[in-house]
């Protein structure tokens, strides 16, 4: 009778529950007749037969913190199961991290996480998932879920949308030199306050909604729209992009295959600063149970609301790796290419970086961290500066999330970054320390 463990026995306690029966009587009735747990699962169980949901889940809620491990595995998982009936997915997906955050190794749970996870809308959380799962190895006995998996790939959420909010303390809000001249071939000129690094601390906030509809037996469209914007006090710092992007979802095989156009508007001091048209592609391409390349390129064109010199063509491509190397742990990388190729040859320029990132689960808390690399060259100088612009930039990065703080689906979020840009041309060259302190998903 038991989903996940294997040495319980239930007494059988089948009548206990009358039909109707109320969450509060459940810890009167357990007080009165000092149930045991087998015993109360089987009181839960009736509860949820008998339509008793909120009994069930005062029952399971309360097995939920027994010391035994085993006892709130159980109690967890069947609860997770009842909330996904019921179509509480985000409860659900709680539930099951609790218990991966304390038996990283279980499989049928992460499984589990996975399917509610790709019902969501949550595709690359869900593959994620499903490669940890296979890392950690799929015993006989959950193999088949793999099949429930793909198939709730294919059953996806029509709409859903996520959030991050953080307070975001900046040594370089503007990511400007803290030099106070720049060296032209006139004279070395005097640099503003607004030119030279600023810092401050800011509101960061990144959101995303989607819509999905069926437009063919294999193919969907999506419709998906995204923001992120960075506030301060002194708001002619603020940077606030929009963008839009619709196309279908394909699949070849394994491979799911994704063409887009989009169109995006930036913002910078609250006053209109560029807008780009681009059209898109995305193929993500399973490498065996617990690996995952994906390939991105897109072509745009870029309109400088301030400055015609700089609109043009936008070419870009990456090609990115993600491994599960174990239930707990998993790796990967991304080199990226980039030709901007402006009306000015001094703006146009060429880049290519790369960057390699692991997370490790460490009981309810989940840590990031990454490293970058990127080298920037323009085709020629501006007409002011003695040098051709060419940067060299680093970039390193650490972020936890703390699940143990829970709340309505949301957990802490604490992240870390150090940014240094070495350039040929003053004006470019600049350190950046960020921290954001916030919220985002819990799982």
């Amino acid at each position: 009778m038991s989903i996940i463990m294997k040495n319980i026995r239930f007494v059988g306690l089948l009548c206990l529950v009358p039909v109707g029966v109320t969450a509060q009587s459940v810890t009167a009735q357990v007080s009165k007749q000092s149930l045991s747990p087998a015993e109360l699962f089987d009181f839960a169980a009736h509860a949820q037969s008998e339509g008793s949901f909120e009994t069930a889940e005062t029952a399971y809620r309360a097995l939920a913190s027994n010391p035994d491990l085993e006892l709130r595995t159980e109690a967890r998982f069947r609860l997770a199961l009842m909330f996904a009936g019921q179509n509480r997915n985000t409860d659900a997906a709680v539930l099951l991290r609790q218990i991966l955050d304390e038996k990283p190794d279980a499989a049928r749970v992460r499984l589990e996480l996975a399917r509610i996870l790709a019902l969501m809308g949550d595709m690359s959380g869900a593959a994620r998932e499903l490669r940890q799962a296979q890392a950690s190895g799929l015993p006989p006995e959950v193999a088949r879920l793999v099949s429930i998996y793909t198939n709730a790939l294919r059953s996806r959420k029509p709409y859903g949308a996520s959030i991050e909010i953080a307070l975001a303390p900046d040594s370089n809000i503007n990511r400007a030199t803290q030099s106070t001249t720049l060296d032209t071939i006139i004279a070395q000129f005097d640099l503003s306050e607004d030119a030279q690094a600023q810092s401050g601390i800011g509101l960061s906030l990144k959101g995303q909604a989607y819509f999905r509809t069926g437009i063919a037996k294999r193919s969907n469209l999506l419709v998906r729209i995204s923001g992120d914007g960075d506030l301060y006090k002194k708001s002619q710092f603020n940077d606030i992009s929009l963008g839009i992007q619709a196309g279908p979802e394909m699949r070849s095989g394994k491979d799911r295959i994704s063409p887009s156009v989009g169109y995006s508007y930036r913002w910078y001091g609250n006053d209109p600063y560029a807008d780009t048209v681009n059209v898109a592609v995305n193929v993500q391409h399973p490498m065996g149970n617990k690996a995952q390349a994906t390939f991105n390129g897109s072509i745009g064109h870029s309109n400088n609301r301030r400055n015609d010199l700089q609109d043009g063509e936008i070419y870009a491509a990456s090609l990115s790796y993600e491994r599960a190397i174990s239930a707990k742990t998993g790796a990967g990388l991304s080199v990226n290419a980039v030709r901007q190729d402006l009306l000015d040859p001094g703006y146009a320029t060429s880049s290519g970086s790369v960057n390699i990132f692991a997370y490790r689960e460490l009981g309810q808390t989940t840590v990031v961290g990454s490293l970058g690399y990127s080298h920037l060259e323009a085709d020629k100088r501006l007409f002011l500066f003695p040098r051709r612009r060419i940067d060299d930039r680093y970039n390193v990065s650490l972020s936890s999330t703390f699940r143990q703080f829970t709340f309505k689906g949301f957990a802490p979020l604490l992240r870390l970054s150090y940014e240094r840009n070495k350039s040929t041309v003053g004006i470019y060259d600049f350190d950046r320390v960020a921290t954001e302190i916030g919220i985002t998903r819990a799982f």
